[in-house]
């Protein structure tokens, strides 16, 4: 296939355009500086502008953009940006799929969609919960319209949280634990929703591969597991014992709603979809998943 990927240079973008390549892809990078490489397209989305010709002959575009949401507090100012950066781009891809007739627009979402489950599992049949993480799901997700309207099978890639040693959440949580300050977060029993990078982009290449597959679908690893047990296998992936929990009162205190929504709120999610499809999960389980990118 012939896809143009928006988000190239982000941790899951730079994954997954070697893993598309190496699968015999051919692969465009839309970019928003002058077009540097034979593989790049230049693109100013607030202008609403692409380069002529970016679509011509397109399989698929695949949307990963958006500032990142928890390397800054979340001001009024820094959460307008963390809309803006998601819900223009998509409106941009969307209506340019839907204009060239572009068969398949993958867009970037991610499990804060279903707000704070709590221990109830939800699959992608769940509907969107409260938050400020949910409702920039929502309208991310929504500003897929036209590509919909104009009848490109589109799926909507909620992702969780991805574990690769290039960042992610490893990024912030390994220096921690190596430093012998890694404990739970508040009561520990809050389900945290990850996915190996291996997976995540093989979920997205599948998902890309099979026309079956439209609509939202979890990009999460099949074994859900609470903050507890997430800190206790991170321990034992970096040879280092837990060390005194966080309290909650001391994030909400600290982190604010960001606090709250990032490390407190639950989220048992599961990837009903890609496994009724028949998606081979490379992690099965988070021991072996931090073990492999710990181990990376």
């Amino acid at each position: 296939m012939r896809v143009v990927i928006a988000g190239s240079s982000g941790l899951i973008g730079t994954a997954l355009v070697s893993h598309l390549r190496e699968a015999g892809h051919d692969v465009l990078r839309l970019v928003r500086r002058p077009p540097a490489a034979p593989d790049e397209r230049g693109w100013d989305p607030p202008a609403g502008r692409i380069d002529d010709g970016t679509f011509d002959g397109v399989d698929a575009v695949i949307n990963l953009g958006g500032v990142g949401i928890a390397d800054r507090p979340w001001t009024g100012a820094r959460k307008q940006e963390v809309r803006d950066s998601r819900l223009v781009p998509t409106e941009v891809l969307a209506a340019a799929v839907a204009e060239h007739g572009v068969p398949a627009f993958l867009s970037g979402s991610a499990t804060g969609f279903y707000g704070d489950t709590a221990g109830r599992a939800v699959d992608e049949t769940a509907p969107h919960g409260a938050g400020f993480l949910a409702e920039v799901c929502a309208e991310w997700e929504a500003a897929t319209a036209k590509a919909q309207e104009a009848g490109a099978r589109v799926v909507l890639l909620r992702t969780g949280l991805v574990l690769s040693p290039a960042g992610g959440l490893l990024g912030l949580l390994r220096p921690l634990f190596k430093a012998f300050l890694g404990g739970r977060l508040g009561p520990g029993t809050q389900y945290m929703p990850w996915v190996s990078l291996d997976d995540e982009v093989g979920g997205i290449r599948f998902a890309l591969e099979t026309p079956s597959i439209s609509g939202p679908v979890n990009l999460v690893g099949p074994t859900p597991v609470t903050n507890a047990e997430l800190t206790k296998a991170l321990a034992a992936a970096v040879g280092r014992p837990t060390s005194i929990p966080v309290p909650a009162f001391l994030i909400r205190t600290v982190g604010g709603s960001m606090g709250e929504e990032m490390l407190l709120y639950g989220q048992r999610v599961v990837p009903a979809r890609l496994q009724a499809a028949g998606y081979q999960f490379r992690h099965q389980a988070i021991g072996e998943a931090l073990s492999a990118a710990v181990g990376s």
